[in-house]
């Protein structure tokens, strides 16, 4: 007796679902259990490209180093990644004995970076949305993330999909969102905490760069109240961000200063 050609359709395209929910389901789990030493995952966040996110991600991690927690960095802007170069970082991962990748430590900070597989510093990463998703997966499960009590994650800017994939696979416990003072930054900032929303995250709070005569001041606080979220802090524009390899938080007592109040802002919000 044959069978139905449309009732073995149905089935073979059933068994084909089931086999991809099963590689989905693996996938999460690994992925849980390559995170689950973190205490904490916090996404740094921005609307917009060029608003200093990389360099607010750095120079916080340095600061909650100071304060005694063992800090690391994912730089998940596939695209353009740029935390290996700030941080001055010559050194691959190596290798531990489970296969896992060890990210190399820079100032007492460990940090994990598609940066480090290109063959040059000014190749173009050139890749697709599944591309991203994989490369994202590969990254977090085949690295050891042990002895990290907070990772900040700097994402990539906007709405689409890169972003939207770190915060569906990677479970952050929260955001912070940078924004500067100009009215257009200040536009995707909201933009990119109203996404955040949707998603059901938690925002610990906005901080506010590039403040002084230059660009002007107030845009941070002003978001702060309209989508009644914390203001952690600002952060002046200053000559020692743009010396080259240099770190402000190390160089400018100013700068360190800045950080340390925003990061025991932020400390406070996790307790």
């Amino acid at each position: 007796m044959n069978r139905n050609p449309i009732n073995q359709k149905n089935l073979d395209q059933a068994k084909s679902k089931i086999q991809g929910l099963k590689k989905q389901f693996e996938q999460r789990k690994q992925l849980a259990n390559a995170l689950e030493p973190i205490k904490t995952k916090i996404g740094v966040y921005s609307g917009k490209g060029g608003v200093g996110k990389t360099s607010v991600t750095i120079n916080l991690a340095l600061s909650l180093t100071n304060l005694g927690y063992r800090t690391g960095i994912f730089d998940v802007d596939i695209d353009c990644p740029n935390v290996t170069k700030a941080l001055g970082i010559n050194i691959k991962p190596t290798v531990d004995k489970q296969d896992k990748m060890i990210p190399p430590e820079q100032h007492g900070i460990k940090v994990m970076s598609m940066g480090f597989f290109q063959k040059t510093e000014d190749e173009a990463i050139i890749f697709r949305g599944p591309m991203i998703h994989n490369a994202i997966n590969q990254l977090l499960s085949g690295t050891n993330w042990r002895d990290i009590d907070i990772l900040l994650v700097d994402l990539p800017p906007g709405t689409s999909d890169a972003p939207l994939t770190v915060m569906q696979t990677l479970d952050l416990d929260g955001f912070v969102v940078v924004t500067t003072p100009q009215e257009l930054a200040k536009l995707d900032a909201i933009r990119s905490i109203n996404m955040i929303k949707k998603l059901n995250h938690n925002i610990y709070g906005v901080i506010e760069n590039f403040t002084g005569e230059f660009f002007g001041t107030g845009a941070g606080k002003e978001i702060s109240k309209e989508m009644e979220i914390d203001f952690l802090g600002n952060i002046q524009m200053r000559k020692s961000y743009s010396a080259p390899g240099k770190i402000a938080y190390l160089e400018d007592l100013e700068a360190n200063h800045e950080y340390n109040k925003i990061s025991n802002n932020l400390v406070q919000k996790l307790k």
